[in-house]
């Protein structure tokens, strides 16, 4: 092989005409709503029941500030995606965009790297699950599993079994079809919205405008380290554009998508901050690992509001874990169809309409 062929690049249309290879083929069955919900199911995790501790702590009450920073400059990197995404309407996402520009070693370097990175996210927030589940159980009913069994062995445990649960959980939901798992991940995501709205009215009335000073004690350098610090709050929304090939008009929809799933997070989490701000200082945000419950509780009187709170993390890590297994088995079986791995593996089960042996491969993995 000449050093060239490493970097020949495939065209829009042969990329394209691919995704009609009999056997091979996804099915179209997300609409715009469905896809917003993704990107919003992979943005919202656990961040922000946890960031704003931490930009609390570096920008004090300009952290509200640092959410607005952090949003704009993940935008920029959000509109080239929903350009890509609508104008080469194929799974893989950036792997696909870096075949169809900069060629075939990079797109497999690039390949392998959101795999890799997926694959360690999934499981990272897993076992996060599985520390989030003891913290529900312990604020809502008083009871908690035994360490063995609820922590891995770097922790102290013997097997997670809740973060095995919930991964292979998600590998069942997403080999039986992609319309079954979107509209399970939207009603996840709907909850978790409808408990953030929840923290947001009831900080209303304890609001305590007296937290805003001084507004940013360590200036725009304060608030610059804060937005960087947040910004990690905001990666996900490229998840959405591994679903590109399923998507039912993918020119219109993926933009959308990407956009609103952005803005709509961007939204919540001023709000939330803003709030968060008006019933605690923020030295209480910031020397607490659960900072909105910690707000509630301490700032708006509110001692329950743990285990709501707790509830929210935890639907919000599951819904991270399904959108990003689904980004996974997708760049993976792009990869295959490509021939870049094998092209056996790239087969869609006539049941399903899914690539049921990559996400059984993987949930088996990530869960073991």
């Amino acid at each position: 092989m000449a050093v060239r062929d490493l970097f020949v690049t495939r065209s829009i249309a042969d990329l394209v005409k691919d995704t009609g290879t009999e056997g091979e083929q996804l099915k179209k069955t997300i609409g715009p709503v469905a896809l917003t919900a993704l990107g919003v199911g992979a943005i919202i995790g656990t961040g922000i029941f946890v960031v704003i501790g931490q930009g609390a702590g570096l920008a004090g009450p300009g952290v509200i500030l640092a959410f607005v920073l952090a949003g704009v400059t993940c935008a920029f990197s959000a509109l080239s995606y929903a350009e890509l995404a609508a104008a080469v309407p194929v799974s893989g996402s950036a792997y696909t965009f870096s075949y169809a520009t900069l060629g075939e070693l990079v797109a497999f370097i690039i390949g392998w790297d959101l795999i890799l990175e997926y694959g360690v996210s999934v499981a990272a927030v897993a076992v996060g699950w599985g520390g989030n589940i003891n913290e529900f159980l312990q604020a809502a009913f008083g009871v908690a599993l035994p360490d063995a069994i609820s922590k891995s062995p770097s922790d102290g445990g013997v097997v997670n079994i809740p973060a095995v649960v919930v991964v292979l959980g998600i590998t069942v939901l997403l080999t039986i079809g992609t319309r079954e798992s979107a509209r399970i991940n939207a009603v996840m995501v709907g909850v978790k919205i409808v408990i953030l709205l929840f923290f947001i009215v009831v900080a209303f009335t304890a609001f305590n405008g007296s937290h805003f000073e001084p507004f940013a004690p360590k200036g725009i350098p304060g608030i610059a380290a804060a937005a960087s610090t947040i910004f990690f709050a905001y990666i996900g929304f490229d998840a959405v554009t591994t679903a590109s090939e399923e998507t039912k008009r993918p020119a219109r929809d993926l933009p959308i998508a990407i956009i609103g799933s952005l803005l709509i997070s961007t939204l919540l989490y001023v709000l939330v901050s803003f709030t968060a701000v008006g019933i605690a200082s923020t030295k209480q945000l910031s020397g607490s690992d659960a900072p909105l419950s910690t707000a509630l509780r301490e700032g708006a009187g509110i001692p329950w509001a743990g285990a709501v709170l707790s509830l929210g993390a935890l639907i919000a890590i599951t819904s991270v874990v399904l959108v990003i297994m689904y980004g996974q088995t997708r760049i993976f079986f792009a990869m295959c169809r490509d021939g870049l791995l094998p092209r056996r593996l790239a087969k869609v089960s006539p049941r399903f309409g899914t690539p049921a042996r990559i996400t059984i491969g993987f949930g088996i993995q990530v869960g073991s």
